[in-house]
C-alpha cells in the first residue's frame, strides 16, 4: 500500500495536529497520528482524549487502509525537508518508507484497531459563524480563565447562547471578561465550558482566517468544524460561577483615558511594584491620574501622573498590575473607561471605541487593599 502527497500540505497540517499530542501521554497509543486512507483522500488524526482533532487532505493513490505513525519522529522528519512530493510505502512487516527526491527514511508503523474511536454527537445543535469572530471571543477572553484545578469550571471559558445573542466569559475570581456578539444568535439556549487547549489550538491555526466555521454542541462534547480541520472536545463537567452577581450596576465614577499611554506607563511602574502583590496605586484627583508604587523590601518607588478625563469623587485605589497589562493588551481601542463606585468593589474597564457593529467587551478586575 502507498500514496503520494505534498510535504508542504502535509507538514501544514501535521504541525497543527501535533499541538493536541501531550508530551507525556499515559496512553503509549495516543503518541501517534491515526492516518485513514481512502483512494485520493487522507485524513489524520491527534487525540489526547479530551481534544481530538482531525485534518483531511488530497493524496494520490487508488488505495484504503488504516494505520498509526510515531508522531514526533514524523514531524521532526518532514519539517527538516524541502518542499517536495513525497511517497510513503507500507510494507507487510510493520515498516513504512518514506521516500524523498533524494533520501528514504524507514518507521515502524502499528495497528490502528487499538486507537480511540471517533466521538459520537448525538442531539446536537448547531450554528455558523465567521471565523474572525471566534478568534476574537477567544483572544478577549482566555487569558482572563484560572488555573485552579479545584475549581475545575472556571479553568474554561463559558459558551453562552440563546437566540438573543452569543457570549464568552472567563472569569479565575480575580478579573472577569464578556465578550458578547448580539449581532449572533443561537438555536435555543444553551451554555457549556470549552476547556482552554482546544481554545488555543483553534486560536493559532485560524489566526488571519475568516473561513466560516460550524459549531455542533451537546451537553457532553462540542465541534468546529472549519475549512479541511475538524476539532472536537470534551466540555467541562461543572456549573459555572453566577458571573452576573460580581458585576457591579452603579458605578458613578468614571475615567476615560488614553489605552496604550496608560499601558505604558503601569509597565515602567510595574518595574518597582512588590514582586508578591504586584499592588500598583491609582490616585485620581480631577483631570490627574497618579500612578505609583513601590516595594518596602527594596526600598524601591515610582511614580508617574497623566492626564484623564473623569467625572466623580477624588479616589484611591489598588490593583494587581499584571492583571491591568494583560487586560489593556487584549483590547484595540485607542481609550478605556475605567466605571468604579467604591475602592473596596470591582472596577469595569470598557473599550471606548475600537469596536465592530454588534461586538460589547467588559472587563472586570478586582481591587487590591491599599496600605
Amino acid at each position: 500500500m502507498q500514496f503520494l502527497v505534498s510535504s508542504d500540505e502535509l507538514i501544514k497540517n501535521l504541525q497543527a495536529l501535533k499541538n493536541v499530542i501531550n508530551n507525556n501521554n499515559t496512553v503509549p497509543v495516543l503518541d501517534n497520528f491515526l492516518f485513514e486512507l481512502h483512494k485520493n483522500t487522507l485524513k489524520i488524526t491527534a487525540s489526547d482524549l479530551e481534544t481530538v482533532m482531525t485534518a483531511t487532505i488530497p493524496v494520490e493513490s487508488g488505495e484504503e487502509g488504516a494505520f498509526l505513525l510515531p508522531a514526533r519522529m514524523l514531524v521532526d522528519t518532514i519539517k527538516a525537508l524541502p518542499v517536495q512530493p513525497l511517497t510513503f510505502m507500507f510494507e507487510d512487516d510493520g515498516t513504512m518508507n518514506l521516500i524523498s527526491e533524494t533520501g528514504k527514511y524507514s518507521f515502524s508503523y502499528s495497528d490502528a484497531e487499538d486507537y480511540p474511536s471517533a466521538v459520537e454527537m448525538d442531539e446536537a445543535e448547531s450554528l455558523t459563524m465567521p471565523g474572525s469572530v471566534l478568534v476574537t471571543a477567544i483572544s478577549k477572553t482566555i487569558f482572563a480563565a484560572g488555573n485552579d484545578d479545584l475549581r475545575p469550571a472556571m479553568t474554561g471559558v463559558l459558551f453562552e447562547f440563546s437566540p438573543e445573542n452569543l457570549n464568552f466569559v472567563a472569569t479565575d475570581a480575580h478579573k472577569l471578561v464578556k465578550y458578547e456578539r448580539i449581532d449572533l444568535k443561537a438555536p435555543s439556549e444553551i451554555e457549556f465550558i470549552v476547556p482552554k487547549k482546544p481554545l488555543q489550538i483553534l486560536k493559532n491555526h485560524l489566526a488571519g482566517i475568516d473561513d466560516e466555521i460550524n459549531l455542533t454542541y451537546n451537553d457532553r462534547n462540542v465541534k468546529f468544524i472549519f475549512d479541511n480541520i475538524q476539532i472536537i472536545s470534551r466540555l467541562i463537567n461543572g456549573k459555572y460561577p453566577n458571573y452576573r452577581a460580581v458585576i457591579p450596576q452603579e458605578n458613578p465614577n468614571v475615567m476615560i483615558i488614553d489605552r496604550q499611554h496608560l499601558l505604558d506607563v503601569i509597565k515602567r511602574v510595574d518595574i518597582f511594584a512588590s514582586k508578591a502583590t504586584h499592588l500598583i496605586r491609582f490616585d485620581i484627583v480631577g483631570s490627574e491620574l497618579k500612578v505609583s508604587a513601590e516595594d518596602l523590601d527594596f526600598s524601591s518607588r515610582a511614580e508617574e501622573r497623566m492626564t484623564c478625563n473623569y467625572q466623580g469623587e477624588d479616589m484611591s485605589i489598588g490593583f494587581n498590575s499584571k492583571f491591568l497589562i494583560e487586560m489593556l493588551s487584549n483590547l484595540d481601542s485607542d481609550e478605556v473607561s475605567f466605571n468604579m463606585s467604591l475602592p473596596s468593589r470591582a472596577a469595569l474597564i470598557y473599550p471606548v471605541d475600537g469596536l465592530e457593529e454588534g461586538e460589547v467587551v467588559t472587563m472586570l478586575v478586582m481591587p487590591l487593599r491599599l496600605a
